[in-house]
């Protein structure tokens, strides 16, 4: 596998990179960002992936959570994704919750999006392929994300919970079937069967399934102008309820849906993940 090295920094003692590859499953061009913290120049290091929400490309994570900081205390490495291919078809900018930047990390099944937009097989195949290029520790490896992406991060580590040891979220969509921007995304992606959007539904997937891992963390700001019609959090916790899944959802007072509420509870996050993946950290 090629990969085209885009830009590097230093930062806090580690390297804050972007990186290009050609992508076999998209069928594109993709972008990824990967922070290695000073510990990998030594060993290798257990890795988060980062799924960002609507609009975003591999940058907003990047320059907004100030997640490099605690990456480089912590020896852990950051992986940070594209939100959807960068292939221009037919209606994919008319719609901010749909087609570019908005893929739902789902495969597409109806045309002409399931040429290239099979960014639920890119996460779970090609990303753990593209780890192996780096000092990453596969073994040890977690997820997040945020909105569009906390549902991506939800979404995988219920369906692979054999490679990713840890998931939390902030503001997730809770359930793409009862939201109105993953109704839209769904019938334009999956077509009119509603049976095939359960796959991708994580609160249906909780009850369904379960979840093999530990304790799911989620961060939900009460002022979030989403929270009632898109993102509905308590969908989850009784979907969690009735699974028997412990979940610690803290609704934060005030905190709107920006990445300002990110950058706040970002080191709660990484220590859990710490923790979760057996770093033993203690704040």
């Amino acid at each position: 596998m090629k990969i085209e090295l885009i830009s590097e920094h230093r930062c806090f003692d580690g390297i804050q990179f972007v990186y290009k590859h050609e992508s076999n499953i998209t069928q594109s061009s993709m972008r990824f960002g990967l922070y290695l913290p000073p510990k990998a120049q030594e060993v290798s290091v257990p890795a988060l992936m980062w799924l960002s929400g609507l609009t975003c490309t591999e940058e907003n994570f990047i320059v907004k959570a100030g997640a490099q900081r605690l990456a480089s205390q912590l020896g852990i490495a950051i992986l940070v994704p594209d939100t959807s291919p960068r292939v221009s078809l037919v209606g994919d900018k008319e719609n901010y919750a749909f087609g570019q930047g908005a893929s739902f990390y789902l495969d597409a099944t109806e045309v002409p999006w399931d040429a290239h937009y099979k960014m639920y097989s890119y996460l779970s195949q090609e990303i753990p392929a593209l780890m192996a290029h780096f000092p990453i520790d596969i073994n040890k490896v977690g997820v997040f994300g945020h909105s569009m992406g906390g549902h991506g991060a939800l979404m995988v580590a219920l369906k692979h919970p054999d490679f990713f040891k840890s998931v939390s979220a902030f503001a997730p969509i809770a359930s793409l079937m009862q939201s109105p921007w993953g109704v839209n995304a769904l019938q334009k992606y999956l077509g009119q069967d509603k049976t095939a959007w359960v796959d991708y539904d994580v609160a249906r997937l909780i009850v369904m399934q379960g979840f093999k891992g530990r304790q799911i963390l989620i961060d939900q700001g009460t002022a979030d102008p989403y929270l009632t019609e898109q993102l509905q959090p308590t969908l989850l916790q009784e979907a969690c309820q009735q699974a028997g899944i412990p979940l610690n959802l803290r609704m934060q007072q005030g905190y709107d849906h920006s990445y300002f509420f990110v950058a706040t509870f970002m080191e709660d996050h990484m220590h859990f993940h710490a923790n979760q993946l057996g770093l033993n950290v203690i704040k």
